[in-house]
């Protein structure tokens, strides 16, 4: 029952993770220039905030594949919190206060199923292993 549960949440944060960038790499210059206007009074320079805004959807949608498959699980896991502490960072120094519930979440679930990994067993992950 252990590997259905971690299954579950991994394609549950996987779909979220996937889904986020699928949307945003057909439109990455007007997403980038969204992110770049979001933060335009904010502490982050414009020099840091647009390479972000184009690597963002390209990293979702990759953390989003490789945890779908199961394949690269605990480095994906530890990429995805990694980001969404950024996007953590980022949304505290432009006042969003209502998105910090919603990636507090997503980084609940990364540490959740980081923890317990070694329940990864419909995975690519463990086809390799043997």
């Amino acid at each position: 029952m252990e590997t259905t549960s971690f299954l579950l949440l991994r394609l549950a944060i996987a779909i979220s993770m996937f889904g986020h960038g699928l949307v945003r790499l057909p439109k990455l210059a007007t997403f980038s220039n969204w992110m770049v206007g979001s933060f335009e009074n904010s502490m982050l320079p414009k020099i840091i905030v647009t390479p972000f805004s184009y690597i963002l959807p390209i990293a979702e949608f990759a953390i989003g594949i490789f945890l779908l498959l199961g394949i690269f699980t605990k480095p994906s896991l530890v990429a995805g919190a990694i980001v969404m502490l950024i996007l953590l960072f980022g949304t505290s120094m432009i006042e969003n206060w209502e998105a910090i519930p919603s990636q507090l979440i997503h980084i609940a679930f990364f540490a959740l199923l980081l923890h317990y990994a070694d329940y990864n067993s419909w995975a690519i992950d463990a086809l390799i292993k043997k």
